[in-house]
């Protein structure tokens, strides 16, 4: 039985992945738990697979997952979770910045929750990787109503429970305490410590950060419409075709007091607005056949007493 499983995305990170597996084993060693090691290398072009292999040779608890190619944070994290077999799942970043022994406290708050995220109080991080991570939280927290104040921190902990009902695409890594919190689980957070990075390069980067953006209106229309699409296009639809159809009566009124109306741009615009809304409403129509033909299910079972 393993209890404890550790997952460790990585990509180019040669020089600090013998480091950290030290650090990590050390922590481990201490809570007294059984636990597997899962290195995930995310396509890397150095040499931090032939470093995992050979920690490997050692450590029978060790696992990798080597990609073909760099397929992103959330599918080298879904990797991971595929094949784990804690009970509890530690994410944890292969940069030397997150610390190993914040473990133990990490165990000791998943008690009380789900998901317990990591909050980086005093971030070792350049300026402007800080501003936009407190714009980027500020928003999750304004359009989730999720009072996390890091959802994009690597170091978490999920019952694993957690990550068998989330799917995770693209850069939805950033949403999963969002997304954890949409399926009804309990989230919570603490305070870690944080260092800077001293080998190897950030990830992050101008193309990310929009990347993040566009993710997080796709997670707020999931929460809000993604069982009920037709709310949405259905309303957009509507209001379209009600201007159009008021439009069309104020022309046809003037019709019929003899003015001409062949050559109004307002004639154009009320049959555009009449199609527009057409369109939207079967829109929703198609997104709710889409929805209803899903095999997942739509509800998550917290105990079941026979």
């Amino acid at each position: 039985m393993i209890e404890l499983s550790v997952v460790i995305p990585v990509c180019n990170e040669e020089n600090n992945i013998e480091v950290l597996y030290y650090k990590l084993i050390r922590a481990l060693n201490k809570i007294k738990k059984s636990y597997e090691i899962i290195f995930v290398d995310d396509g890397s072009n150095d040499n931090s697979f032939k470093v995992i292999k050979k920690l490997s040779e050692k450590d029978k608890n060790i696992m990798i997952i080597q990609f073909q190619k760099n397929f992103g944070k959330s599918a080298a994290l879904s990797s991971g979770f595929k094949i784990a077999k804690g009970s509890l799942i530690i994410t944890m970043d292969g940069d030397l910045q997150d610390d190993p022994d914040e473990i133990p406290r990490f165990l000791e708050e998943i008690k009380n929750y789900d998901l317990v995220v990591g909050w980086k109080y005093k971030r070792k991080d350049p300026l402007s990787k800080r501003f936009f991570s407190l714009l980027f939280n500020t928003l999750v927290r304004l359009l989730i109503k999720l009072n996390i104040h890091d959802s994009n921190c690597g170091f978490k902990i999920y019952k694993k429970k957690v990550i068998d009902n989330i799917n995770l695409y693209g850069e939805l890594h950033r949403y999963i305490p969002a997304l954890a919190y949409w399926s009804g689980f309990k989230v919570g957070e603490i305070k870690i410590k944080h260092y800077p990075r001293i080998y190897g390069k950030s990830k992050y980067g101008a193309g990310r950060l929009f990347k993040g953006f566009l993710d997080l209106i796709t997670i707020k229309f999931l929460m809000t419409y993604g069982k009920r699409p037709l709310h949405l296009f259905g309303f957009i639809g509507f209001l379209c075709f009600l201007l159009g159809t008021i439009i069309g009566l104020d022309l046809t009124y003037l019709w019929f007091k003899g003015e001409g109306i062949g050559n109004r741009p307002l004639l154009m615009l009320g049959i555009l607005l009449i199609v527009i809304g057409i369109q939207f409403v079967s829109l929703g129509l198609l997104g709710e056949m889409i929805s209803s033909a899903q095999k997942k299910k739509s509800y998550i079972i917290k105990e079941e007493i026979s």
